[in-house]
């Protein structure tokens, strides 16, 4: 059980207002605001070299905090600057050929679409679309009908940045791995909000973001790679972290998912990381995400039974996102409206999730997410706020 009165206490950015976009940036704790902070301020008085050495356990720790939030080896996860850093580095490393085949489903983000369409563009594969069923979610059936030996990858989002909905991962594993393609799973809603264990979901690939429930500082992801995928993988562009220089003509890759890693990195957002994952072990995934979950179905309750309120979140499995439109009123005013009354909500448009708003007819939506530390309070708050303007 989390104590919801010292999770407040140690943000006090929660406190003189209702903070509803932890799926955009989330609000950092006392503890990783000061690692940071504290970090930079060290760098000013002995510089960046030396600050860093002093940390060297810390920053060699992370990965291990990363695995166990993952439930893997720490040397199968590579830290990068964002989630979107962390896909496009798996995707850049598979080895294309003309004619390969790429499935994306229906909530596919738009920057993991722009990235396969560009390898299409210039490596000849061919991405295709598995249609949502009428639950909104992948259609199992469907993407078993299209699965050959030509597939040589199904990218699948687990929680979409427009809706709450929980994708069937395991389901789409065991379809996709029967025809021999790889999974890559992009879990930059999920991770944090969720229990993610990768050894259990069998996805051979994960890409994450530490701003969004982490709680992390911004410029910092990571990518998970499964084992054996991973020896046959060459990053699309490798530098003296990732490799070494062995002979004049000659270089080797680091052995595990460091290959991916780059040397330059912000060392400060870094230690946040750390501390913001040990901080959620400590409270304990499960208890994070049945508080998640909870503030979640409340503030859907409250919402479904206002007048001139939509709901617009779909499938049996709902996460900690709440996406929802007001008759009469652009999601764009909406949001501004009720930042008006302290209550930070934030606008999830078309762009970003073409396929699933386009059958759906939505342009865009406003998209709430509480966090464990908003209180029962704040979303009846927020649910009065959102009244006002109905």
């Amino acid at each position: 059980m989390i104590d919801l009165s010292a999770a407040r206490a140690e943000t006090p950015g929660c406190l003189d207002r209702v903070f509803l976009d932890s799926a955009g940036s989330s609000l950092p704790t006392t503890r990783v605001l000061e690692t940071v902070v504290g970090h930079l301020r060290r760098e000013a008085e002995v510089g960046g070299y030396r600050a860093a050495a002093e940390r060297e356990a810390e920053l060699a720790a992370v990965p291990e905090s990363v695995g166990r939030l993952l439930g893997c080896d720490p040397d199968l996860v590579a830290l990068t600057d964002s989630a979107t850093r962390a896909w496009d580095l798996f995707v850049t490393a598979l080895p294309w050929s003309a004619g390969d085949r790429v499935l994306v489903c229906g909530t596919e983000y738009a920057s993991n679409a722009i990235a396969l369409l560009q390898r299409a563009r210039l490596d000849g594969c061919v991405v295709e679309i598995v249609p949502n069923d009428d639950r909104g979610l992948v259609d199992l059936a469907a993407l078993e009908a299209v699965l050959d030996e030509r597939v040589r990858l199904v990218s699948l989002v687990h929680v979409p940045t427009n809706s709450g909905q929980v994708a069937p991962v395991r389901e789409v594993v065991e379809l996709a791995h029967r025809a021999g393609a790889l999974v890559l799973l992009d879990a930059c809603q999920s991770v944090g909000q969720l229990a993610v264990d990768v050894e259990e979901l069998g996805v051979d690939a994960l890409s994450a973001t530490g701003r969004k429930w982490l709680r992390a500082p911004r410029g910092t992801g990571f990518l998970h790679v499964r084992r054996e995928v991973l020896e046959a993988l060459e990053p699309a562009s490798a530098d003296l972290r990732g490799a070494s220089w062995t002979g004049s003509h000659d270089y080797e890759l680091a052995p595990g998912a460091r290959r991916f890693e780059l040397w330059e990195y912000d060392v400060a957002a870094r230690l946040g990381l750390k501390v913001a994952v040990d901080q959620l072990l400590d409270l304990g995934v499960a208890d994070v995400e049945a508080a998640v979950r909870s503030r979640a179905d409340d503030l859907r309750r409250g919402l479904d039974d206002l007048e001139r309120v939509t709901v617009r979140d779909v499938g049996p499995d709902l996460s900690g996102i709440v996406s929802f439109t007001v008759d009469g009123l652009r999601a764009e005013e909406v949001r501004d409206r009720l930042a008006d009354q302290r209550v930070t909500v934030t606008v999830s448009g078309a762009a970003s999730t073409r396929l699933d708003m386009a059958e759906r007819g939505l342009e865009a939506v406003v998209r709430a997410s509480p966090h464990y530390f908003v209180s029962p309070g704040d979303v009846q708050r927020a649910v009065e706020a959102v009244a006002g303007l109905a």
